[in-house]
């Protein structure tokens, strides 16, 4: 038997803690229990009606859409950089936090033998960038591995030993929030070790808006710092910001060459030929739409009850111990560790997700690090205390069944 979720301040029904949205303010599936906001997010009903009406006008007129299009793109990145504490200048818009990623080590050229430093939790798809590039260059790829318990002094000295032993780094890549593991990084000590050092830090912040109240601050100066607008933010997809320092920024260049290039950072990234930057432009219409729901501080709160409230049921359910998790937990996103036998790589975690879809018709993360399985939990404002309930008590009967075919 299982204690029952109790997240104060939020109800069970319909109606949200302070005015905050609730479940039918998004077009998500009633029947469908989405506990992995974190991977996709969910576009709000207005800014989804915003959306469309901005593809209707840009189809209606092309000509004229794109030839006042690079002034509502800086209007659109003005309110964006007012949400991240940041100047306009700053900012560029980019697809996705990867593709921020990608910019950023393209621009870059590294000398021979000089070390790339990442992370055993950086994001796959930015892992493989790095890796690629490096080859491009010479460079050499080193990983610092960083236990789930790691300590904020654990983490600095890692990243310490490892600066300080081998050929010089140039560039630092780290994640502000992981993926796969749901781990806020102490950036601020990162970040000062890594300069320190002599190197560069490209944050890759693609949880962090929305998630955190200042992202850029909280990335303490790091020269790069990207992130996603379409998860917590609930932004249309496609939607993401590039921020560079002031003294690096003009070294950015878009992964595509088009009429924009001769342009100074960022405006070089506004004119990318006939891409269909509508969910650039809409991106302000969901920063209002919760300014407007309650505000993101009740929003953030909100999540953060939530998710640590139904870690504790689903983990009481699973008899699952928690004390090797529990440091630097992300806000909105935490982990439940499997049973050992259970989703030991990414391909058998990917199955297993698909089989709790389809048997439970829950949308949950399964991810797979250091060859270890874990259950990703995600909160946003419009889940209920009784999606985790039903998680609960129906999870543990079908991964008993999935450790008996495992062994």
């Amino acid at each position: 038997m299982t204690t029952q979720v109790q997240t104060p301040g939020a109800t069970g029904g319909d109606e949200g803690a302070a005015g905050l949205p609730t479940l039918a303010d998004f077009a998500l599936d009633p029947e469908v229990r989405h506990l992995n906001h974190g991977s996709f997010g969910t576009v709000p009903r207005p800014v989804l009606g915003r959306l469309a009406a901005l593809r209707a006008e840009m189809e209606s007129n092309p000509d004229a859409w794109w030839r006042t299009l690079t002034g509502r793109i800086a209007a659109a990145r003005a309110e964006v950089a007012a949400f991240l504490r940041t100047t306009p200048d700053a900012l560029a818009f980019v697809p996705n936090a990867s593709s921020g990623a990608s910019t950023v080590l393209a621009s870059l050229r590294f000398p021979r033998g000089a070390r790339i430093l990442m992370t055993d939790h950086t994001y796959g798809a930015v892992a493989m960038g790095v890796r690629r590039v490096a080859a491009l260059h010479g460079a050499v790829v080193d990983t610092v591995h960083v236990p789930l318990d790691a300590s904020t002094e654990h983490v600095e000295s890692l990243f310490a030993r490892k600066l300080a032993s081998g050929a010089p780094v140039a560039l630092v890549v780290v994640d502000q929030i992981t993926s796969p593991t749901a781990r806020l990084f102490p950036l601020p000590e990162i970040v000062a070790a890594s300069h320190a050092a002599g190197a560069r830090v490209l944050v890759d912040g693609a949880h962090a808006p929305g998630l955190l109240s200042d992202p850029l601050g909280h990335a303490s100066g790091a020269d790069y710092w990207t992130g996603n607008l379409h998860k917590w933010t609930c932004g249309p997809r496609g939607t993401a910001a590039l921020v560079a320092a002031e003294d690096v920024a003009q070294e950015l260049v878009p992964l595509v060459n088009s009429w924009g290039a001769p342009n100074p950072y960022p405006h070089r990234f506004d004119e990318q030929g006939t891409q269909d930057v509508t969910g650039w432009l809409a991106v302000p219409a969901s920063l209002a739409f919760f300014a407007e729901r309650g505000g993101w501080d009740a929003a953030r709160a909100t999540m953060d009850r939530t998710i640590t409230a139904a870690q504790a049921l689903v983990a009481e359910a699973l008899h699952a111990e928690l004390s090797g998790v529990s440091a630097h937990e992300a806000p909105a996103m935490r982990l439940i560790p499997l049973a050992p036998v259970l989703a030991t790589d990414p391909d058998r975690a990917a199955a297993l997700q698909r089989r709790i879809a389809a048997e439970l018709r829950c949308e949950v993360s399964i991810t797979s690090w250091d060859g270890r399985g874990f259950l990703r939990l995600s909160a946003h404002v419009y889940n209920r205390p009784e999606e985790y309930e039903y998680l609960a008590e129906r999870l543990p009967a079908l991964l008993a069944a999935a450790e008996r075919e495992a062994d």
